[in-house]
């Protein structure tokens, strides 16, 4: 009773509204067009977000925290040696790689070519400003990152490959190079497995023999950025850099250069955008010629290609709106919203689809705002419903609780998008729907708006204006045999159990012959006035209430319903339960007919999906694609790189590649620091962190200081008094070790007393294979689980981490929260607005569609990152816009058999989605055209959201739905079995030219 009230409440102020609408067209077309001007003004304010870390690591994670303590422990600026500066954010640099297309780097030639490469860098210069009386000049030297002499900070493999030119001058042996750990001139040792790759040596190189060869070489050159000058200085320098490199490797193309700035994540993330703006101009164009299509019929008075535009249009404007508010609010921009329209795309099509489909089942000879209102009741509950999923899906992950910055503005964009989307379609397509009725009303084209000729003078015009002229006037259906002047006026007229009927219309009134009886024959004769039994009070589609009875037990003959004594046949046209007459019993072919898809539909392809034939091979389809589905789901990667996020064959990508190719073979310097005063001279201690830290390559300040002490006869073991006064006056004197002072802080303790080590770092790098992003995940977790049992308080970083760190749980939380929060919805309305049955259906397909969707991107190469994600959590509105309408048309309908109230909602729902999935698609197509990874990844989870979800509406759920609840043959209570007798019902309508004046009806 609550659910009636609530739907018939609901029902009533969407007419009301449909009813406001039609009498203000003008207004609600005009008033949506001029916000949508007046906010797009204001993109002026247009700005795009610059911080990709911002965007793509974890907001809240532990490694964020750990790095302000590092960078508060060991600044960048008080790294003295460019190996340190890697462990954390490095600032402003620039960086590249050199490969050699035959030979090694090391090789005379290439290694000439490379230090000229160097020279040619570090003496570099860029203006600031461009064009002033006031520049400067600004070479590396003036901007580099200084050591203790106020010299620039040079990768060590620069000074070992020195070495080697001058020695090869001299006519000498060169220095021996080892790898990945070698000695320089100086004495001291370095750490080279990031600067050489591709390395074969002359024995394994594990034991650090020499290098024999190297097909790579990785130059790094840091650069100083403290204040807003400063940082724009280095930004320009990053641009030269780049441009020196392509002018040096088009004059030496026997090197290959990659190379790489700071601020190429930035800009290869955002050139997606730019990448995608003439596809996604060529997508509008393709959906709405589309949509044209789709929008024609034979009859040029019913066919509405302009709604198929101005469908688009309301989309558009809404998108437009929606970005205007984000202006104005100081929102940024980023490429993840690419996604967005494809959003609003899919939900705004479903909607005026269905508004469509519910126009053409309304009856010609009603006022236009009747009929806009009843479209309105009929369509607004269901689309409410399935816009309320769209908001909760991505209102829920576009809350201060997802972890995760680019999912989050992400939903909260495409909530804002789908929520103006939903006003403009009651708005500005409501009134455009208006004024194609009125349009409709007069027999006018509809594509040129010019007044159709009646059949007596059309007959005289050439055959190409006849066909373009072609409609069917109500005076036209008058005749004997003729059919009735509407699709469905003659629904509530006659028909039987199997849907078959005779009927004659004149005017609108249908002579109907039949039988019903308890098994659902009709066997009626008389003239049956159909304005008469159809009005717009209480029903969606204008079927009004009748006023004759059948007073014989619980025999009634109400507004279309046919209730016997053993069963109730309740037609409501607002619940899709029309009774349909058999298409075979109509030789003549209606106006809606004329729709191509509509008529494939009626004829062809719902008796065909629900074939019991058929059916066994789409049950055995299903089970394929679960099956397929569960492999890919078993099989699902996580894609924390943010370089799998840019535009293809940029500098990032290639940069990546190669350094994939030639540097996979160690994984990025970790900083091992240890935070806290330890008491190092302790034997115990110094066991435990040579022990952690074994495994590693690593250059360790206190296991060189452990064999100073071996190589002066002193034992290890002191105290700490003597430990730290031969660390400080004596081991970090010496030239070799001198570097390691960056690498220790020294604490006062008082007057007379000797510092205390507070803090002190060590570098690690692990060996790796392939799967780099991986094994680097779960060494952080071994390390954090061994530093919570340590005796030492350490903690270990890199700047990767930031987006290593929790990264599963960051992406993972948003999708499944709000699948569950879908669920829940459905289950919160099934107690009091939806049926229980049909919330029951929509949450099983929304979890089949979701765990296909999941399933086949990993098998299509996708991996579960920020942008698949959010396709995935859209992907729970798509689906519900496809399915809803069908699953309330079948569970709506009373009598007859689940076959053919499967066909119904077929015709009456699948048409509509079938449209808008065929335009989607088409809007889709372009974009995977673009060369973009992020743009690959939207086409391909979007792409395959369509796909289920078209699967599942139109041959999964149809099938279904044929041998699973709900039932349809116990709704009427009271009735007797099927051997019960025959009774049969006739009734005789009296009438004048104005009124019905009685009904007679004897049982």
């Amino acid at each position: 009773m609550l659910r009636q009230v609530l739907q018939a409440g609901l029902g009533g102020s969407f007419h009301a509204l449909g009813r406001f609408v039609a009498s203000h067209p003008v207004f609600f077309a005009s008033a949506p067009m001029l916000l949508s001007i007046l906010l797009g003004a204001s993109f002026s304010r247009y700005r795009v977000e610059e911080n990709v870390e911002y965007l793509l690591a974890p907001k809240h994670s532990l490694a964020k925290i750990e790095g302000n303590l590092v960078e508060s422990l060991f600044p960048v600026n008080r790294s003295k040696h460019a190996l340190y500066s890697d462990l954390q954010t490095p600032g402003r640099y620039g960086r590249v790689i050199v490969t050699a297309r035959k030979g090694s780097v090391l090789d005379p030639v290439h290694l000439d070519t490379i230090l000229t490469l160097h020279r040619r860098l570090y003496q570099m210069q860029v203006t600031v400003p461009a064009s002033s009386a006031s520049s400067f000049n600004y070479s590396f030297s003036s901007l580099c990152l200084p050591d203790d002499n106020n010299a620039c900070i040079i990768d060590d493999i620069i000074r070992s490959m020195q070495g080697i030119q001058a020695a090869r001058a001299a006519n000498h042996t060169p220095p021996p190079l080892k790898y990945p750990i070698t000695r320089l001139a100086d004495g001291r040792q370095a750490y080279i497995g990031h600067q050489l790759g591709g390395v074969q040596g002359w024995g394994p190189m594990a034991k650090g023999d020499g290098v024999r060869s190297a097909r790579a070489l990785q130059l790094t050159y840091y650069l100083q950025a403290h204040t807003s000058l400063m940082d724009k200085v280095a930004g320009q320098w990053e641009m030269a850099f780049c441009a020196e490199l392509q002018h040096f490797g088009a004059a030496h193309p026997k090197l290959g250069l990659y190379p790489s700035t700071s601020s190429s994540l930035r800009t290869d993330f955002q050139q997606s955008s730019v990448l995608a703006r003439r596809p996604l101009l060529i997508s509008l164009g393709l959906c709405s010629v589309l949509a044209v299509l789709c929008c024609s019929m034979r009859d040029c008075v019913r066919a509405k290609p302009w709604l198929g535009l101005l469908a688009l249009l309301s989309i558009t404007l809404s998108g437009l709106t929606a970005a205007g508010i984000l202006n104005l609010t100081g929102a940024t921009y980023n490429s993840t919203y690419l996604g967005i329209p494809f959003v609003m795309l899919g939900h705004g099509l479903f909607g005026s689809f269905e508004m469509l489909s519910s126009w053409r089942r309304t009856r010609e000879d009603q006022h236009v705002k009747d009929r806009v209102a009843a479209v309105f009741e009929d369509v607004m509950l269901r689309f409410s419903g399935s816009t309320l999923l769209h908001l909760t899906a991505l209102g829920l992950a576009a809350s201060p609780l997802t972890n995760m910055e680019a999912v989050r503005l992400f939903c909260r964009t495409a909530s804002l998008g789908v929520a103006v989307g939903y006003v403009y379609t009651l708005s500005l397509y409501g009134s455009c729907l208006v004024f194609t009725g009125y349009l409709e009303t007069g027999y006018r084209h509809g594509c040129f708006c010019r007044r159709v000729p009646k059949p007596e003078r059309l007959d005289a015009k050439p055959a190409w204006y006849r066909c373009l002229m072609y409609t069917r006037y109500e005076e036209e259906t008058a005749g004997p045999h003729a059919s009735p002047p509407r699709s469905y006026a003659h629904d509530n007229a006659h028909g039987d159990a199997h849907g078959n009927a005779h009927g004659d219309a004149v005017h609108g009134n249908v002579n109907v012959h039949g039988n019903v009886d308890v098994h659902g024959n009709v066997n009626v004769h008389g003239n049956v006035n159909a304005h008469a039994h159809r009005n717009a009070h209480g029903n969606a589609h204008g079927n009004a209430i009748g006023h004759s009875a059948v007073n014989s037990g619980a025999t009634h003959v109400h507004a279309g319903s046919l209730q016997g004594a053993h069963g109730n046949s309740h037609v409501t046209h607002s619940t899709a339960a029309h009774m349909h007459a058999h298409p075979h019993s109509h030789p003549h072919m209606q106006p809606h007919d004329s729709h191509l898809l509509l008529g494939c539909m009626r004829r062809c392809y719902g008796d065909w999906i629900t074939n019991t034939y058929v059916k066994p091979f789409v049950v055995l389809l299903y089970l394929v694609y679960i099956s397929f589905g569960l492999m890919g789901f078993m099989q699902v990667t996580q894609g924390s790189d943010p370089s799998a996020l840019v535009a293809m064959d940029t500098a990032t990508v290639l940069y990546a590649r190669a350094q994939q190719r030639y540097f996979s073979s160690y994984s990025p310097v970790i900083g091992f620091y240890i935070y806290e005063s330890a008491p190092y001279w302790n034997a115990s201690v110094q066991r435990d962190l040579l022990e952690y830290t074994k495994g590693f390559q690593r250059i360790s300040w206190l296991e060189s200081y452990l064999g100073y002490l071996s190589e002066l006869n002193q034992s290890t073991s002191q105290p700490r008094h003597n430990f730290t006064r031969t660390l400080r006056l004596h081991f970090l004197r010496q030239p070799r070790y001198a570097h390691f002072a960056d690498d220790i802080i020294f604490a006062e303790r008082g007057a007379g007393e000797e510092p205390e080590v507070a803090a002190s770092r060590v570098f690690l790098v692990a060996k790796t294979t392939e799967n780099k992003r991986e094994e680097m995940s779960v060494l952080l977790d071994t390390l954090r689980r061994l530093s919570l049992t340590s005796r030492v308080r350490f903690l270990i970083f890199n700047p990767s981490f930031v987006y290593l760190d929790r990264y599963a749980a960051a992406v993972g939380w948003p999708l499944r929260h709000s699948l569950l929060a879908v669920l829940f919805l459905l289950g919160l309305a099934s107690l009091a607005l939806v049926e229980p049955l049909v919330a029951a259906w929509l949450g099983l397909t929304l979890l089949s569609v979701q765990f296909g969707v999941v399933g086949f991107m990993t098998l299509w190469g996708v991996e579960l990152d920020c942008v698949s994600v959010l396709c995935l959590i859209s992907t729970l509105g798509h689906a519900a816009d496809c399915s809803a309408p069908l699953l309330c048309g079948f569970a709506g309908g009373r009598g007859e058999s689940r076959t053919r109230w499967v066909r119904v909602a077929l015709e009456r729902h699948g048409v509509a989605s079938l449209q808008a999935l065929l335009c989607y698609a088409a809007a889709l197509a372009p974009v995977a055209c673009v060369r973009s990874n992020l743009t690959r990844t939207i086409f391909r989870c979007l792409a395959l959201a369509a796909g289920c979800s078209a699967l599942h509406t139109l041959a999964f759920l149809p099938t279904l739905l044929t041998f699973l609840p709900p039932a349809k043959s116990k709704d009427a209570p009271g009735g007797r079995g099927p051997g019960s007798p025959r009774q049969e019902v006739e009734c005789v309508e009296m009438n004048d030219s104005t009124r019905v004046v009685d009904q007679i009806t004897t049982v």
